[in-house]
């Protein structure tokens, strides 16, 4: 009995334990999912906050960009507002120079009779009256009206049966009559295939008339304006050589130089066959030998900032010094822009972060077409030297920056076809072209300025007593031709095809 006993107890006893056992081992199963638990919110805590912390520096990296570029526009703004507050203390001075312009303005009419039997004006510049601009306008008809700025109005008019732009400046503008007479000063003395042509003026009405371009501006053409069709990359080079070669010739006028102090896109026009002509030169500055900067070396001229900001030399904000490299820093933002195709503000910094990183393939504009990358690689790399905020740093147009562009322009090759309304025809490419007789050459010949010329054409300004380049106005190394074999198998073989 008591056996019996002792072992229903120890039974008892044996349950008893089993059952804690397993309470114990189901708590430990559950103290080791929640760890695991707990562990896996532990990991999935950490992995946020790395997260938080990579957007925390990339945030704080974004912040010192902006700060640094923000900086730097405070920077430019304090130059211009202070060079502004000098303009105003100038305003009598203004006062004086219109009181004058305008007593020379109604001498011009007599001036220009007197002139026209001399070589120094051209017979093709012509005086017009007030009444056949208003007959040429339709009395100022607002559907002829195809430009407006602060500098007056411009019209499409038909005027002795030309087609042509007529450009009326506002007549309450204190530089409506210095701007007018700036432009027939320079635009009625000088030719060049890439200038617009100035045909005359009505100085009655300060009113300047223009050859007619009927693609407008490059930058109506890089916005695609009217749902116009993009550039090619092939037609942006030669742009681009065109704008350098017109510079080049301007800057190297005698006896003065001539800066043109307000390069953008807005004023550089596009005839029928997409040929650059520059334009606007109202606020251009002729450079003598009496006007030396202190380093006496680079012609400069002391003035006030006018013109587009984000195309303005840094170097001319700040002391009011235009030189022929602020020329250089415009072009070098209009070569940015013909290659990728967005806004002037800030597009140095893109182009350059492209640059650094290798990522210059994504800022090319799409619309060009398919860019070598080797030659947009050599025109950014080009564009951001003329961007340099230094103008000792800047490079030379006609020995550095030509020497990069005219082959790569002759590389692009084949001519070029222009939709005209429902008709298409094909132009020869503009290097076919010679400069001088301005048609397809049949006998080209190299000369010592680096351009390529129909021989009889050459041989006959040299004949003429010219000693420089018809396109640069440098003198020329020497008087020998050599025949351009390639170009004329080229052109011959253009010419059987069309």
């Amino acid at each position: 009995m008591a056996d019996n006993l002792q072992a229903k107890a120890s039974e008892s006893l044996y349950a008893e334990e089993l059952k804690r056992r397993k309470e114990f081992e189901e708590a430990l199963a559950n103290g080791k999912l929640e760890l695991e638990r707990m562990k896996k919110q532990h990991d999935e805590v950490m992995e946020e906050l790395q997260i938080a912390l990579d957007q925390k520096s990339l945030l704080e990296s974004q912040i010192a960009e902006s700060d640094q570029t923000a900086k730097e526009l405070e920077q430019k703004i304090i130059s211009a507002v202070e060079l502004l507050q000098n303009y105003k203390k100038e305003q009598d001075e203004l006062q004086m120079e219109r009181d004058k312009a305008v007593k020379e303005a109604e001498e011009l009419r007599k001036s220009r009779k007197e002139a026209s039997s001399s070589s120094h004006m051209p017979q093709f510049f012509s005086d017009f009256s007030f009444s056949e601009i208003e007959g040429a306008t339709h009395n100022f008809d607002p559907s002829l009206k195809i430009g407006e700025g602060g500098y007056g109005s411009i019209y499409k008019g038909l005027l002795r049966h030309m087609q042509v732009a007529i450009k009326m400046l506002h007549p309450h503008s204190l530089q409506g009559p210095s701007e007018f007479q700036q432009e027939i000063d320079i635009l009625s003395k000088i030719r060049h295939p890439n200038l617009v042509t100035l045909v005359g003026a009505c100085p009655e009405v300060w009113t300047l008339v223009y050859e007619y371009l009927p693609n407008g501006s490059l930058e109506d053409r890089l916005s695609c304006k009217d749902n116009s069709p993009p550039l090619s990359w092939q037609t942006r080079i030669r742009i681009a050589t065109e704008l350098c070669s017109v510079l080049i010739f301007l800057h190297s006028c005698k006896p003065h130089s001539i800066v043109h102090g307000d390069l953008k896109p807005a004023n550089i026009l596009l005839d029928a066959n997409f040929v650059s002509k520059l334009s606007d030169f109202g606020i251009s500055r002729f450079l003598s030998q009496n006007e030396i900067s202190s380093n006496n070396t680079t012609l400069c001229c002391r003035t006030d900032p006018k013109g587009t900001f984000a195309y303005m030399d840094p170097e001319f904000l700040a002391s009011g010094e235009l030189t022929p490299k602020s020329d250089v820093y415009s072009f070098g933002i209009i070569l940015l822009r013909l290659l990728t195709g967005r806004p002037a503000l800030g597009i140095t910094k893109e182009v350059q972060y492209a640059l650094d990183t290798g990522k210059l393939k994504n800022l090319l504009d799409p619309l060009a077409g398919d860019w070598p990358f080797v030659q947009a690689e050599q025109l950014a790399n080009l564009a951001m030297r003329c961007c340099e905020m230094s103008r000792k740093s800047r490079p030379e147009l006609g020995k550095d920056v030509w020497r990069v562009l005219e082959p790569m322009r002759a590389s692009c090759g084949g001519s070029t076809s222009y939709r005209l309304g429902s008709e298409e025809r094909c132009e020869p490419p503009p290097y076919f072209t010679c400069p001088i007789f301005q048609e397809v050459m049949q006998d080209p010949h190299v000369a010592a300025d680096g351009f390529t010329y129909e021989a009889e054409a050459l041989k006959g300004w040299l004949d003429s007593g010219h000693e420089t380049s018809p396109m640069t106005n440098l003198p020329l190394a020497h008087k020998n031709l050599v025949p351009n074999l390639a170009l004329r198998s080229a052109i011959q073989e253009w010419l059987q095809q069309h």
